[in-house]
């Protein structure tokens, strides 16, 4: 009911106006004299004529009264025009005074229309700028309602909107039942409720995911070692070559499996910024290691290793190593070409498979969580790995970059020299 006073009172104060403009537009102010007036002023005066020096205004009419030849006898008060000329001007009226039927002077009654029109000006102008003063304040107390109860209202949901945007959900919105708002900001605080509930349970869902693809890894890694080591240990005391060859494919494939494990259970982080990366200045000879580990089926050639202090986790680094000599394995299947050099900012390492390579619109999505090539549709293989070497290099202050060579697929692994992080 309040939020319609406003307008109310406000066409109430437009009609007010019109009808004062109106008034003042068409009223007239009454130009013409009242005949009775003017007649009983007449006969008051040629009653007095004799006596006119004692004679009293009966009327309310205000006059002058001059003999013939237009020498003041008589006025009611000062002010009034003294002349025939001087009343024409002024659209007075000009009556002969009679006596025994023979004019004896003149009666100029006096025309207050002016008067009346200044007065009727002013009332009007009054009353306008009355009205337009109530206007005003009508006008600025709903302003300040219209901000009190519609624009802060917005305000403040749209600071929650923007709150529950950047994640927030803790701060509630309180529900102010003076604006119109009120059920609206309720309902709004429900749903940031309902978010909240809703995160939890799925921070709660993603923890029991995580803890039990943590138990399955270990589960999986713990028979995987000992397949490895029973085929270690077999292939060290057989002398049958066949035999021992089929112990080392079982070992291979049991590196791969723990691989998979791991990028596994590294993808099912909720942020891959829990995993713990410690870069520290190390040798440059330390990736001969790397790689000779990396590469277990030694099929690359390992260059010479320029000397060089470089900036690496040894541990990630090797991880990065042996997901790009995996997907050569798997999807190549090819001797590998390394070479290694040392540009301005990063030591280089190459390296190139001769497997024909992905489709070049296929490349940038190479380092995307779960994004394979088309040509690994019958290959075991979740697309983690390149994934995860990507992310490990950013946070080693270096790069990766994945390229169709001369022959094959090429991984460029770009490690930031030491002694200037």
């Amino acid at each position: 009911m309040k939020k319609q006073i406003f307008p109310v009172l406000l066409l109430v104060f437009f009609a007010v106006e019109a009808a004062a403009i109106l008034i003042f537009t068409f009223h007239d102010p009454g130009g013409l004299q009242d005949a009775v007036c003017v007649n009983e002023a007449v006969q008051s005066v040629q009653k007095d004529w004799d006596t006119i020096e004692t004679h009293k205004n009966r009327t309310d009419l205000d006059y002058v009264l001059l003999d013939m030849q237009e020498n003041l006898l008589f006025k009611t008060k000062a002010g009034l025009s003294e002349s025939i000329n001087s009343a024409v001007t002024h659209m007075d009226t000009i009556l002969d005074i009679k006596k025994d039927g023979a004019p004896v002077g003149k009666i100029i009654i006096y025309n207050s229309s002016r008067e009346t029109f200044q007065m009727w000006k002013r009332a009007v102008c009054t009353v306008l700028l009355t009205v337009a003063l109530l206007q005003c304040a009508v006008c600025i107390y709903w302003h300040i309602w219209l901000n009190h109860t519609i624009i802060n209202p917005f305000k403040k949901l749209k600071g929650f909107a923007e709150r529950i945007a950047g994640g927030n959900l803790d701060i509630p919105l309180t529900m102010d039942k003076g604006n119109l708002f009120g059920a609206f900001t309720e309902s709004f605080d429900i749903m940031r409720a309902e978010l909240k509930r809703a995160r939890l349970a799925e921070e709660k869902a993603n923890a029991s995911k995580k803890e039990l693809v943590a138990k399955l890894s270990h589960d999986i890694k713990t028979p995987v070692a000992s397949i490895k080591a029973a085929s270690e240990v077999g292939a060290a005391f057989t002398d049958n070559e066949k035999i021992r060859e089929n112990y080392t494919q079982i070992i291979a494939k049991t590196d791969q499996i723990n691989t998979l494990v791991t990028n596994l259970f590294t993808a099912t982080l909720e942020e891959l910024d829990e995993l713990t990366i410690t870069p520290e200045d190390t040798m440059g000879s330390e990736l001969e290691y790397l790689l000779e580990n990396a590469d277990y089926l030694h099929r690359a050639k390992i260059p010479e290793i320029p000397d060089c202090l470089l900036y690496m986790d040894k541990l990630r680094l090797q991880q990065v190593f042996d997901n790009i000599f995996s997907n050569s394995y798997k999807y190549a299947d090819t001797k590998i070409d390394i070479s290694i050099w040392n540009g301005d900012s990063f030591c280089c390492v190459c390296i190139e498979d001769y497997g024909g390579g992905v489709n070049k619109e296929e490349l940038p999505l190479l380092k995307e969580k779960f994004k394979r090539g088309s040509n690994t549709d019958h290959t075991e293989g979740a697309g983690l790995g390149l994934y995860i070497s990507d992310y490990f290099m950013q946070k080693m202050h270096g790069g990766l970059t994945i390229e169709n060579g001369k022959n094959g697929l090429k991984v460029t692994v770009m490690i930031a020299f030491g002694g200037t992080i």
